[in-house]
C-alpha cells in the first residue's frame, strides 16, 4: 500500500459498496432487467437523489470536488446512510472543505496524556485505557493491565488494538464470542480515520500491514463499513478468572485525538466478583 490512502478510490468503493447493499424494493423501486451485479444501479440511486446520471457517474468517480452539501445530503439519504456514513461521505467527497489545512490531512501529533486525564483513568471503577489515532493505548490502570494483559511490556508498535485483535491469538481467545464485534469495531474505527486523514503515512501503513498479515481484516475492510460506537458489552473469556462481562462506555477527545474507554461489571452477573479476585491476585 502506499504511503497514503487514495481519496478517489477510497470515495468510489464506499458509494459503489452502499449501492451494493440495496435492492431496488429496499427503497421502492420496481427491478427490471437482470443485473450483473447486486444492488441499486447507478441510474437508480441517481433517480432517488434527483441527479443527472452523469453528474451521479462524476461524484462516485471522484471528479466533482465542489459537489454542495444538498446533493451529498440527497446521495445520503437514497443510500439509507446513516450519521457516521453520512460524515465519511463527506470527508471523502469534499477533502479540501473537510479539512482546509494541509497538516489536517495527516493524523494529530501525538499528545501527552494530561495529568489529571491519567487521574481519571486511574479513579475508574473498572478497566480503563486511552488509545489514540491508530488505536494504540497510551495510558491505562491497573484493572486493565490485569483483564486485557500488561500493555507496558509490549513493543511499542503492537501495543494497539488493530494489531492485538487481528494478529494476536492471545487476544481473539479473550474477547471469545466477542471477537468479531471488537474487531469490526476496530477496522470501522480505521476507516474513519482514513476519511478524515487519508494522507497520514502511519494510518496507511497499519492498515497495509494488517491486509498482509490477517486475510480477516481485509475481508472487512473492503465491505466499507463506517459506524460510530459510544457504548456496548463485551463478553470476555478471562484465562484466570473465566467470564466477565463488561459493559463499556467511550469519551472521544477530539482536541487529542484520543479515546478514553471505561469498563463496569454488567450487572446480575458474576463479573464484579471475579474481577475483584483478578485484582487481589495481580494486586
Amino acid at each position: 500500500m502506499d504511503a497514503t490512502v487514495e481519496r478517489r478510490a477510497e470515495l468510489s468503493q464506499f458509494l459503489r459498496s452502499r449501492r451494493a447493499r440495496l435492492k431496488p424494493a429496499d427503497v421502492g423501486l420496481v427491478p427490471y432487467g437482470p443485473r450483473r451485479v447486486p444492488g441499486l444501479r447507478r441510474e437508480e440511486l441517481a433517480q432517488l437523489a434527483g441527479v443527472s446520471v452523469e453528474y451521479y457517474v462524476r461524484l462516485e468517480q471522484g471528479r466533482n470536488p465542489h459537489v454542495s452539501d444538498g446533493v451529498l445530503d440527497s446521495v445520503g439519504r437514497a443510500l439509507r446512510l446513516d450519521p457516521a456514513e453520512q460524515e465519511h461521505l463527506r470527508n471523502l467527497a469534499r477533502p479540501d472543505r473537510a479539512r482546509p489545512a494541509a497538516r489536517d490531512r495527516t493524523l494529530p501529533r501525538p499528545e501527552p496524556v494530561r495529568p489529571a486525564l491519567r487521574r481519571l483513568i486511574d479513579a475508574q471503577p473498572g478497566p480503563a485505557y486511552l488509545t489514540g489515532p491508530l488505536t494504540e493505548v497510551v495510558a491505562w490502570n491497573g484493572q486493565a493491565a490485569a483483564v486485557f494483559g500488561d500493555f507496558g511490556r509490549l513493543p511499542r508498535e503492537q501495543r494497539t488494538f488493530a494489531h492485538l485483535v487481528f494478529l494476536d491469538t492471545d487476544y481473539r481467545a479473550l474477547f471469545a464470542d466477542s471477537w468479531r464485534a471488537k474487531a469490526e469495531s476496530t477496522v470501522a474505527f480505521l476507516r474513519v480515520g482514513v476519511g478524515r486523514h487519508p494522507d497520514d503515512p502511519a494510518l496507511a501503513s497499519l492498515i497495509g500491514t494488517l491486509a498482509m498479515k490477517s486475510e480477516e481484516f481485509g475481508e472487512m475492510w473492503a465491505r466499507q463499513d463506517v459506524r460510530g460506537k459510544e457504548a456496548g458489552r463485551y463478553a470476555l473469556r478471562h484465562p484466570v478468572v473465566g467470564p466477565l462481562e463488561l459493559d463499556f462506555e467511550i469519551l472521544h477527545l477530539p482536541d487529542a485525538g484520543q479515546v478514553l474507554v471505561s469498563y463496569l461489571p454488567a450487572p446480575d452477573t458474576d463479573t464484579a466478583e471475579n474481577l475483584g479476585l483478578l485484582a487481589s491476585w495481580t494486586g
